[in-house]
């Protein structure tokens, strides 16, 4: 890419198709959809990250921000693996995510218990987060693939209430919550801007990655006006990214880019800069500095032992 990036996120998928002989025999499925086979959490993933950052000359390293994804939303001891993985590659990650908890099609693959807005084991995720000073990349979808006609989106209720819950935790919602065929909700546009103006959610920002997200932005000039006009009044709140996986080739990773054009074209100067480049370093310096020093403040040192509590079984 050369200079055409200034900085990137850089994170591996969180989860693996297994590869089930009953199921497809010697084809070995490298995408969900080609398998019935589950999906299943790989932890591998975040060691995997850190020691190709690791091998990076320092003034690469200093254009990738590492996320840590390689954990199970639904496990209480997920925020203990993040906890493992900054101190063993201390002055590596910058952030979590992107991690998954409603999304089409994929959610129903995971094996075991279903990811959920409303799990204590994602609270205690989010409040590690933002102890430490980790910005959380969050992917749920908005709605349900295929609703009915007038189909209560219930998503948005609780994704509310999530954000409510941790205000002291940088969450971003991963493309505003579309996807390949979940598509806005009415008035979605209105629907953000009201969260923007909710001063109990000033720490939530809104991703419009994905070339699946940009398709629905660009639709119709209409709707290229009235999202150019929120990002305008509130420039401080929306990320540009491109969210290619493992591109071969560069116009792939372009591809978001171009599909933005209009948008682009309609931002202010202080609009485009802040979406595109601005907003994000913004949110990554802050989290570089804040992540370094609670590693400074607790590698290497004994952490204090679990309380015993009846939950726990360690009490009588």
């Amino acid at each position: 890419m050369g200079d055409k990036v200034g900085r990137s996120t850089l994170f591996g998928i969180p989860l693996q198709q297994q590869w089930m002989y009953a199921s497809t025999g010697d084809f070995a499925p490298w995408y969900y959809l080609q398998t019935d086979a589950p999906l299943y959490y790989y932890s591998f993933t975040d060691a995997h990250i850190a020691m190709a950052y690791k091998s990076l000359p320092k003034k690469d390293q200093a254009r990738f921000d590492p996320m840590i994804t390689g954990f199970n939303p639904t496990d209480m001891y997920a925020a203990d693996h993040i906890r493992r993985v900054l101190t063993t590659f201390p002055g590596v990650f910058s952030g979590i995510g992107e991690f998954s908890i409603h999304k089409e099609f994929v959610s129903s693959k995971v094996a075991g218990e279903v990811s959920t807005l409303n799990n204590k084991a994602l609270d205690r995720i989010l409040d590690f987060a933002g102890e430490v000073g980790l910005p959380a990349i969050l992917h749920c979808d908005v709605n349900v693939p295929f609703p009915k006609p007038n189909q209560d989106p219930y998503i948005v209720k609780m994704l509310g209430e999530l954000f409510v819950r941790h205000p002291k935790t940088t969450i971003i919602w991963a493309h505003v919550g579309l996807g390949r065929v979940v598509r806005p909700v009415t008035d979605q546009a209105g629907m953000v801007e009201r969260a923007i103006n909710n001063p109990a959610l000033n720490h939530v920002f809104f991703d419009l990655s994905w070339d699946e997200t940009a398709k629905y932005i660009v639709t119709s000039t209409a709707s290229v006006a009235k999202v150019a006009a929120m990002i305008n009044r509130h420039p401080d709140r929306f990320l540009y990214g491109s969210d290619e996986v493992a591109p071969t080739e560069q116009a792939a990773y372009l591809k978001t880019y171009t599909m933005y054009a209009p948008l682009l074209a309609q931002l202010t100067p202080e609009a485009k800069e802040k979406f595109l480049k601005g907003n994000y370093e913004r949110i990554f310096d802050t989290a570089r500095k804040r992540v370094r020093a609670w590693e400074k403040a607790n590698v290497g040192k004994k952490r204090p032992p679990s309380p015993k509590t009846p939950i726990s079984g360690y009490a009588k």
